[in-house]
């Protein structure tokens, strides 16, 4: 996204701006209010002085007064951009990652000289240093030969901070659309390992106007080369997937009618989405709700609601929400949240005068990926009447890179007399039949569409389980759609042709009384086969084998978040399955002891310990609440906002996809594969990464005013537990004294 884009023009009065305000629009501001000073003054004056004894991070009652710093005339500095920034990085960046961490060597200290009365400050310590490089980084983005920076910028709540960066600034970047401005690069494809690779779109037949829009655009742009394809009729299988695998692209997803303000004119704009990091172009499947989540938080339901109406597109056109949005995903869905999502956002909108239309829209399209995706087979298994991860897919996945099986198919290749690349052609075309090869990509397709990518919980068997996550959220389902159907629709709701899975006759009724049905039964069965009375815990059931699991994961809280759990079991569950999996930072994903010894013939996978997803932590944090676990769940919250915000305290505003919540120094820093997206930058981080925004937006709700204070002058959770503590002995013997 353009940095520039949005700016608000220069107010009037340029004495009148928020320093706190999205950094584009401030530098405008306050650089009118220096151009209105009348004097000249000296902009900076740097000085080195002596490094720090000590870290500043360990320290957190020295920065505790200037928090609550407040001046009619707060301090501020006019800042040349360029030479302050090279200074700064040349005197603190000593490892050269242009970020300023508490892994620099440097002196920590920069002297700067204020507008009014020239008077000199010490600019002191990695926060207040890593701030101003990051609000020098915009302003370079931005070309400002300078900028005016405000005390309090540099030194502020690194709680609120973050959470304005994330409302003002990381979603604004992590949001997309797809149409005419950008088509010629969000189509082209990083994982298009063709020898020709391009920016493609298919378009599905119920969107005639679409392939109209693109067709048009790709004869007026032709050197962006689009290539605009029909989607093939007919039934979505294996073998249709792998046959579009030579020429890759885009699946269409929503567009929206608007009338241009200046020409008059009518056309076609994508509707927006928030992707789930600065490097992702494509609408995400589950990453899409639990960003909703963060969005609601930060008042932009709108966004969650466009995202809404694509995944309603997505079923009505290609019968399942997808993984992403490109033509190797077609056989992939994604766990189900629409139904939840759905209703979080209609609570929000409900006084708009589309909001009942919109509902009814949303759970006719998840009644259908219900009865067309989840509950039939190969998804389904009918002895247990329990789903699974099971999607469809021929041949080697082609998403991934050239060699990332290699050493999975060398042997194949070897005992044919093949190079690597002949065998892959053969092996996908059918010439080759290798049965104990299509079970292991059989289940490396479930572990995907699990989200759960990768867990040795599911590696070798992902296909074969009913998981403990997937059948909590289609008991979510079951009691959404039954609860909707009830409150707005009287109990009776029509569904039209393109809202029929395959063998419903359109124009048939849904009604509660079927799904609170379904719902029972599911519970049964998820008390039958998932619930491990002996251990109080949830497990996968092996639907080959015919037994339980026994990798105990983090979504054995998933029930508690979706209703499931009956009796006495929440209270089982909270006693023996927390302990397992309560760590420094959060929730971790999996135990130690499930996971295994870990080794360079054996990695660490990313969903296992020692890491720990915003997923997990909302999810169980909403569940313990439902059932009356609300210290559980504000002590889970403020662990990992604790994390998150140290995190950002000490590296230069980093926030990440996955956290070690066993670490307590420097968490983000993740080994396993695929590394750890959202830590590669320079200068300033401005997107963040989409579920764990929105897991901090979330998760301030969760935390009381008292935990919010506590964060802010990164105090951690055992010393915030003892001070507490502290105060109440203190307050029961003062009450007592004064009796």
């Amino acid at each position: 996204m353009n940095l520039s884009d949005g700016i608000s023009p220069v107010t009037s009065d340029p004495g009148q701006h928020d320093p706190t305000s999205a950094t584009e629009i401030h530098h405008e501001t306050s650089k009118a209010k220096a151009l209105a000073q009348s004097r000249t003054f000296s902009a900076i004056a740097t000085t080195l002085l002596r490094p720090q004894l000590s870290r500043e991070h360990s320290q957190p009652h020295q920065r505790r007064g200037s928090l609550e710093e407040t001046s009619i005339n707060p301090r501020q500095y006019l800042i040349p951009v360029e030479d302050t920034l090279k200074e700064l990085l040349e005197r603190e960046d000593s490892d050269k990652n242009y970020q300023i961490t508490i892994a620099d060597k440097g002196p920590k200290v920069l002297v700067l000289t204020s507008i009014s009365g020239g008077t000199k400050t010490e600019i002191r310590g990695t926060y207040m240093l890593s701030n101003l490089l990051q609000e020098l980084t915009l302003a370079q983005r931005l070309c400002k030969p300078s900028i005016i920076v405000e005390h309090r910028q540099l030194n502020e709540n690194p709680v609120d901070r973050l959470s304005r960066l994330i409302k003002t600034t990381f979603w604004n970047n992590l949001t997309r659309r797809i149409d005419r401005s950008n088509i010629d690069k969000v189509a082209l494809d990083t994982k298009d390992w063709t020898a020709d690779p391009r920016p493609r779109i298919y378009i599905p037949r119920g969107a005639p106007e679409q392939f109209e829009y693109y067709s048009k655009l790709a004869a007026e742009r032709p050197k962006i080369r689009l290539d605009v394809q029909w989607l093939p009729e007919g039934e979505i299988t294996g073998e249709f997937v792998r046959d579009l695998n030579a020429a890759p692209g885009l699946l269409a997803v929503e567009m929206e009618k608007y009338t241009d303000p200046q020409t008059g004119t009518t056309d076609l704009r994508g509707l927006p989405f928030v992707v789930p990091g600065g490097r992702f172009n494509e609408l995400y499947g589950w990453d899409s709700y639990m960003e909703a989540l963060g969005l609601i938080e930060s008042g932009r339901a709108d966004l969650a609601k466009s995202m809404v109406q694509h995944f309603c597109f997505c079923i009505e056109h290609y019968g399942k929400i997808f993984n992403a949005n490109r033509s190797y995903y077609l056989g992939r869905s994604q766990p189900p949240f629409l139904t939840d999502m759905t209703i979080r956002v209609y609570e929000v909108i409900k006084a708009e005068p589309d909001a009942l239309d919109f509902l009814k829209t949303a759970i006719q399209a998840a009644v259908k990926e219900y009865h067309g995706i989840w509950t039939v087979v190969p998804r389904l298994d009918p002895e247990t009447g329990l789903s699974r991860y099971r999607p469809i897919g021929v041949g080697v996945p082609p998403e991934t890179e050239a060699l990332h099986f290699v050493h999975i198919l060398a042997p194949y290749a070897k005992k044919y007399k093949m190079t690597h690349d002949e065998f892959v052609i053969a092996y996908n075309s059918g010439n080759v039949k290798e049965p104990e090869l299509d079970e292991y990509f059989l289940h490396d397709r479930a572990v995907r569409e699990s989200g759960h990518d990768t867990s040795y919980r599911l590696e070798g068997v992902a296909a074969n389980l009913a998981t403990i996550d997937l059948n909590s959220l289609l008991y979510k389902y079951e009691q959404d759609i039954s609860h909707v159907l009830k409150k707005y629709f009287k109990d009776s709701l029509a569904m039209p042709a393109k809202w029929c899975a395959k063998g419903k006759v359109p124009g048939y009724m849904e009604r509660s009384q079927e799904w609170d049905r379904r719902a029972k039964m599911r519970q049964t069965s998820i008390d039958k086969y998932l619930w491990n009375s002996e251990k109080g815990m949830y497990f996968d059931y092996d639907t080959v084998k015919k037994k339980q699991a026994d990798y105990e994961s983090v979504t054995t809280f998933w029930p508690l978040w979706a209703g499931v759990v009956r009796g006495p079991k929440a209270a089982v569950l909270v006693r023996k399955a927390l302990p397992k999996f309560e760590s420094l930072g959060g929730l971790v994903s999996g135990t130690k002891e499930s996971r295994g010894e870990v080794s360079l013939a054996r990695p660490n996978r990313q969903w296992d310990y020692p890491y720990g997803w915003a997923p997990q932590q909302m999810l169980a944090w909403e569940g313990l609440c439902r059932y009356g676990f609300i210290d559980e769940a504000q002590r889970l919250a403020y662990r990992w906002l604790f994390m998150i915000t140290k995190s950002f305290y000490d590296f230069n505003g980093v926030v990440v996809e996955k956290y070690n919540v066993t670490e307590k120094n420097d968490p983000h820093k993740v080994d396993a594969e695929y590394g750890n997206q959202g830590s590669d930058f320079k200068g300033v981080a401005t997107e963040g990464f989409g579920w764990v925004n929105a897991s901090y937006m979330v998760g301030l709700q969760q935390v009381d005013v008292h935990m919010k204070r506590a964060l802010g002058t990164l105090t951690d959770w055992d010393t915030f537990q003892r001070m507490t503590e502290q105060e109440v002995v203190e307050k029961a013997e003062a009450y007592k004294a004064g009796l």
